[in-house]
């Protein structure tokens, strides 16, 4: 027996004495270490996002309520997105999926508006610690912080005219309702965690100001998973974005596609822009998506459109699905049900008084 014959027959000999779990474990990682796959990418056990807050969905023992907010779980990590529009609601529909707010890694506030912000008194209450990110502002409802030299001086007014006495401190700090709490404030485009990325741009929405808004993208083998909360500066330019941050095509869009404004022609130059010029894969629309926009997507994704209202559970993968629920049937679209209950909740929400009389709305055509 040649030395080479030998040294195969002991390794085929180490082998066999292996735990079978260990073998084929050891195997797997070199497996996608050589595809380029990181190992704990690779073996993710848990990719769903679960919507949590929203005005349409399937009758169950959630609450629907205009806003928006999703539970996401991918690989080791348990992120909240959004926080919807009423603190005792967001408690209820949390409590109803069984979700424990205590076990987030982190969570991320998309933007200021109340009917993304609302729950955060709930989880402060029972995660007072939990890291939080939320867009910057100078003057903003997460806080804020500025240099002391921010306003001009005048040195001939007496102290008791001036701020400070006349001796600012360093940085000037502006208050919030959760001003002892964990926010990080997000200042631009950056990757918070390996394969986690926050996209920031600015938008408008009706009488507002400029608003701030963060998108998270999520770096999978598939693509990124870019979750929304309202693309207020156009869905359009959160994908671009994301894909130019990191270099990625888009898998799955997920939540509010601010279309909710858009005329039909709008929204369906809109939706081919996304499906064809931008190559977003899958598309998940909620919350201020609008319900024209909800059909005009459907039928421009077809197959690929994924429904994804109040409680669905949305399975990330190579082909995107929804997770089956007990004595719950799958949907593709919204249906009748679905429609009342969202435009009952725009009647009575916060954008009552910008998208017109309760009764036009009311009384649309079902």
């Amino acid at each position: 027996m040649s030395w080479r014959t030998a040294m195969i027959v002991n390794w085929r000999s180490s082998l066999s004495a292996l735990p079978r779990c260990l073998l084929f474990g050891g195997l797997a990682a070199v497996g996608s270490l050589a595809l380029g796959v990181p190992p704990a990418r690779a073996q993710a056990s848990t990719a769903q996002i679960t919507v949590l807050y929203d005005a349409f969905g399937k009758t169950s023992t959630m609450t629907k309520d205009w806003g928006f907010s999703a539970y996401i779980e991918y690989g080791d990590k348990r992120i909240l997105f959004d926080s919807g529009n009423d603190a005792e609601i967001f408690a209820h529909n949390v409590a109803a999926k069984g979700v424990d707010l205590t076990k987030l890694d982190f969570a991320v506030i998309s933007h200021r508006h109340g009917d993304h912000t609302s729950g955060l008194s709930h989880l402060l209450k029972v995660n007072p610690t939990v890291k939080i990110y939320a867009p910057q502002e100078n003057f903003g409802v997460f806080g804020a912080a500025l240099p002391g030299t921010f306003y001009r001086r005048n040195e001939s007014l007496p102290p008791d005219m001036r701020y400070f006495d006349g001796k600012p401190p360093e940085t000037v700090r502006f208050g919030s309702p959760w001003s002892a709490n964990n926010f990080t404030w997000v200042t631009k485009t950056t990757e918070i965690a390996p394969g986690f990325h926050l996209i920031l741009l600015n938008g408008t929405w009706g009488v507002d100001l400029e608003v701030k808004e963060v998108a998270l993208a999520i770096d999978t083998p598939d693509g990124i998973v870019l979750v929304v909360g309202c693309s207020h500066s156009t869905i359009e330019k959160v994908v671009e974005a994301a894909k130019s941050a990191t270099g990625k095509p888009i898998h799955l869009v997920l939540g509010g596609t601010h279309l909710l404004p858009a005329n039909d022609a709008q929204i369906r130059t809109i939706a081919v822009s996304l499906r064809d010029n931008l190559n977003v894969r899958f598309i998940a629309p909620t919350h201020c998506t609008g319900e024209p926009a909800f059909a005009i997507l459907k039928e421009t994704f077809g197959d690929r459109y994924i429904y994804a209202g109040l409680g669905t559970t949305v399975l990330l993968g190579p082909k995107v699905t929804v997770k089956a629920e007990a004595g719950q049937p799958n949907k593709q679209a919204m249906d009748a049900e679905d429609l009342r209950s969202y435009r009952e909740a725009m009647t009575q929400g916060p954008l009552r008084d910008l998208l017109g009389a309760h009764q036009r709305l009311a009384g649309a055509p079902q």
